[in-house]
């Protein structure tokens, strides 16, 4: 049933390109810290390469992934069948943020369709692919993407994401460092 490789295959590759979200996980090293999941939907995802992945991390209340992967880079991607054959991916990987003073943020995101809510892209090298069945996720029907997180952006401009950022996204629930300006 289930299957392991070191890298993104075409069927793979082809099964994350048909899906419409997914999950991100984290957690810190201290065992009594707070475990990180996160859907991710809109036009978000990309596939660099057989073993590295991309995705755009847009500003929010809470800055878990970043904190996470500055202090251990551990990170898990879920990808789920909702629609058609049964399936689960996930990809188990090394993460770090990019954010958008870094030099190599421009490079990526070109990656990207261009967006005023982007506070870093998170770039995954992946060490292990693993599929299993899928058959106890349910049916549901994609019926389009949320506006709102991108219209929230275009509102704020610039100089309010900022100021939300330094409020909100210098540290993470557990005290860790998260993005700084």
């Amino acid at each position: 049933m289930g299957k392991t490789r070191s890298a993104l295959d075409e069927a793979a590759t082809r099964f994350i390109q048909e899906q419409h979200v997914f999950f991100v996980a984290s957690a810190p090293l201290d065992a009594n810290g707070h475990v990180n999941l996160s859907p991710k939907g809109l036009d978000t995802f990309r596939i660099l390469g057989p073993t590295t992945v991309a995705y755009l991390d847009f500003n929010g209340s809470g800055v878990e992934t970043i904190a996470h992967l500055k202090e251990n880079g551990r990170i898990v991607l879920m990808f789920c069948a909702f629609q058609g054959a049964p399936n689960i991916l996930r990809l188990h990987g090394q993460g770090r943020a990019v954010e958008p003073h870094e030099s190599e943020f421009a490079a990526l995101a070109a990656e990207f369709p261009a967006c005023e809510s982007i506070r870093s892209i998170i770039v995954v090298e992946i060490l292990r692919v693993n599929e299993s069945c899928g058959y106890g996720v349910p049916f549901f029907k994609y019926e389009g993407e949320r506006e709102q997180l991108l219209a929230w952006g275009r509102k704020k401009g610039a100089e309010g994401l900022r100021a939300y950022r330094q409020e909100k996204n210098r540290r993470s629930l557990d005290g860790l460092p998260g993005v700084g300006e």
